[in-house]
């Protein structure tokens, strides 16, 4: 539903705007491209939407302003001591800047105001210098002095906005000369420091990717790791695996001894650092099911946090250590913790849910046992949105059997009742699919569409004659009884589908149906009317009539034989026409085995994954692909699904797993390994040696990766 209101992430948006002396910076880049012209009339809402809404003094600055008025006031403030004046102009500035005015001509004032040691006006000369260096790469050369004596300052704070900003500008000889000044950074004595040194290394590498391995920044990530501050290491493991996705031929193994320290991190840092350690755990490879027991076991509390996105991805690495537990009671039992987060994620928002709907779906694919006595869970709350209901309708028919068969089309008869039309839909398809997938239940869900019928109302008396033409393909010569009430609602059917189920079963069945010729008559009469799907089935249907019932469809068929092939622009009609035709005409025995040979049943076949999709679904549990249950190279242009790589402990031993590229960023214990690139030629084996050295492990060399 569309709001007159701006959304609760758009108000937290203009709060973040409003006191943009007061929060991260760079939040406001991306508003300021968002925001527009519109800051002023938005404020204004928000003041009238929320009687509390705090209607700050800076609003005032959002208003146009002229580049030489600003430019001399600027310069008059020169001559002044007092800071207060030069932030009221930087503020106006920026809320022109904000507003999508102009304001770079005023680029070397800006750089002037850069050296003034106050932290507000350098917050403020730094969003300006981020904003605009793209356009003027030569003028924002003139700044990197002072970011470069910024490195250095005895403020942390004004350290780390300085490396900061200077890794947003996108000019490559800034890029070039941070890559000392970042490696020293690395080192700094606070982890702020530390931490934004890491971030700006994914950055630059977006910038020149070739710079930033040959200076060693990557390696320098990899020594991050072992970090005293979480924050820190949490920050170098989403740094390492941007590059390490942008990067073809690396990859990143973490060893138990590193991904248990991992682990430890994880209950001092923020939800979202949570998720970066929890994402890197992907990138461990058990060595035994008792590492993958151990390590499955201690992250397992995370899937008690409040943040859905860590819920998730500890969901997701949890299934990914399941492949390597032998014990199958071990991995029952952790299948079985995965339920409750899930189904606290239901009680959560709309959106939420869905998400956490289709995981489950995934989940209950690879472990259909684990859910069998929760599908009253899944049941449709009235003021559900369609989408919601429509992923749980998927799961209630998946978790149906024989044991529950009754509550469920109990269930279903009430949902083909509401008045969302797509629902009902659903719903009454969903019966025919259960009568498809239970041959004991057929009867019973031909009872609840016969009852469904019974109302008259249109939309469902189509669904209902699509879904039985469906059951009678499952069970050919079975519950012909009801053919004759499908007849009587033939006025209900002005739907292509429906029109062409309704045809196949009066040809199928038309030695049986007293007035079949009738009735195929009645369809003919808007024959070139009807969309090709129609045609098709009329086309089918006569011909089967023929050949069953030879005295009443001799009249018919010609007549659609010469409309398909004489007077019809689709070739499908045509050709299908022209093969009838010769058919019949040479051997009427021959047509009728072919065009009344036994079918093959229909399954619901079509809606499992086979074995090697679904592990790689799995894989992708908190991704959109796990929304859309497509593999991310199905929808992203360069996307790649992950694997499971080989492993002794691999439970279905004999798969290969995914080969070890040359280029393989590994993480050990640094007091017993180091990483040892291979020469050109060298077979692909064991990469890692043992290091003779007590010393830190040094990561691959530059030159390899």
């Amino acid at each position: 539903m569309i709001s007159n209101y701006p959304s609760s992430s758009l108000i937290y948006q203009g709060l973040t705007v409003i006191n943009f002396l007061n929060d991260v910076y760079y939040v406001e880049i991306r508003l300021s491209q968002r925001l527009t012209g519109q800051f002023p009339r938005f404020v204004l809402l928000l003041s009238k939407l929320i009687p509390s809404f705090p209607m700050s003094s800076d609003a005032r600055f959002f208003a146009r302003g002229k580049v030489q008025e600003l430019r001399n006031e600027l310069q008059m403030e020169k001559k002044e001591k007092n800071l207060n004046k030069k932030r009221t102009v930087l503020k106006k500035i920026v809320a022109n800047m904000t507003m999508s005015n102009d304001m770079s001509p005023l680029f070397p004032e800006i750089i002037q105001c850069m050296a003034l040691p106050d932290l507000g006006i350098k917050k403020m000369c730094f969003l300006y210098l981020t904003n605009y260096a793209r356009l003027k790469p030569d003028i924002a050369m003139k700044a990197l002095p002072i970011l470069l004596r910024d490195f250095d300052d005895i403020n942390p704070l004004i350290r780390a906005l300085a490396l900061r900003t200077a890794s947003y500008m996108n000019v490559p000889d800034v890029i070039r000369s941070l890559f000392d000044p970042v490696s020293d950074l690395m080192g700094d004595p606070d982890p702020y420091v530390r931490k934004t040194a890491a971030m700006s290394v994914a950055k630059m590498h977006h910038y020149d990717p070739q710079g930033v391995v040959n200076k060693g920044l990557v390696n320098g990530l990899k020594d991050l790791l072992g970090d005293a501050n979480s924050t820190v290491v949490a920050n170098a493991l989403a740094s390492l695996m941007d590059i390490l996705s942008r990067t073809e031929g690396m990859k990143l193994n973490l060893d138990y001894t590193i991904s248990t320290k991992l682990v430890s991190a994880l209950n001092e840092c923020s939800e979202w650092n949570q998720t970066y350690i929890l994402e890197a755990l992907m990138h461990f490879t058990p060595k035994n099911s008792r590492d993958a027991e151990t390590l499955a076991e201690r992250i397992a509390p995370r899937l008690q946090h409040a943040n859905s996105g860590v819920v998730l991805t500890c969901t997701k690495v949890i299934i990914a250590l399941t492949n390597y537990i032998s014990n199958e009671k071990e991995v029952t039992l952790l299948f079985k913790k995965l339920i409750p987060p899930l189904v606290t994620l239901l009680a959560r928002p709309p959106e939420v849910q869905f998400v956490a709907l289709r995981n489950a779906h995934l989940i209950l694919l690879k472990r259909p046992d684990v859910w069998r006595n929760d599908i009253q869970l899944f049941f449709c709350k009235y003021n559900d949105p369609i989408y919601v209901k429509l992923a749980k309708l998927e799961i209630i028919v998946r978790l149906a059997n024989r044991d529950n068969i009754s509550q469920v089309l109990n269930e279903l008869k009430e949902y083909a009742t509401e008045v969302d039309v797509d629902f009902v839909r659903k719903a009454v398809r969903s019966i025919g699919r259960l009568a498809v997938k239970i041959e004991t239940a057929a009867r019973d869900c031909i009872s609840v569409l016969l009852e469904l019928v019974s109302t008259k109302v249109s939309y469902v008396v189509q669904e209902a004659t699509v879904v039985i033409r469906d059951i009678f393909r499952k069970y050919p010569n079975q519950y012909e009884s009801i053919i004759a009430t499908l007849c009587e609602n033939l006025d209900s059917l002005d739907e292509p589908e429906a029109k062409a189920a309704m045809i196949w079963v009066i040809g199928q069945y038309a030695d049986r149906i007293e007035n079949s010729d009738l009735l195929l008559d009645d369809f003919l009469f808007s024959f070139k009317e009807e969309t090709i799907e129609v045609q098709l089935a009329l086309l089918t249907a006569t011909v089967k009539l023929f050949i069953q019932r030879p005295t009443k469809g001799q009249d018919l068929v010609p007549k659609v034989l010469k409309w398909a092939t004489e007077e019809s622009d689709n070739p499908d009609l045509r050709d299908r026409g022209y093969m009838y035709w010769r058919l019949l005409s040479m051997d009427t025995g021959a047509a009728k085995q072919i065009v009344m040979s036994e079918k093959p049943q229909i399954t619901l076949e079509r809606d499992e994954m086979d074995e090697e999709t679904l592990e790689k679904m799995c894989l992708q549990i908190g991704c959109l692909g796990s929304v859309y249950h497509k593999l991310p190279e199905q929808f992203i242009r360069n996307g790649k699904s992950r694997t499971l790589p080989d492993s002794p402990a691999l439970v279905r031993h004999g798969r290969s797993g995914l080969a070890l590229s040359v280029n393989t960023l590994s993480v050990q214990e640094p007091s017993k390994y180091v990483c040892v690139p291979l020469r050109d030629g060298e077979a692909d084996g064991n990469s890692m040696a043992p290091s003779p050295s007590p010393g830190g492990y040094t990561g691959c060399d530059p030159s390899a990766l």
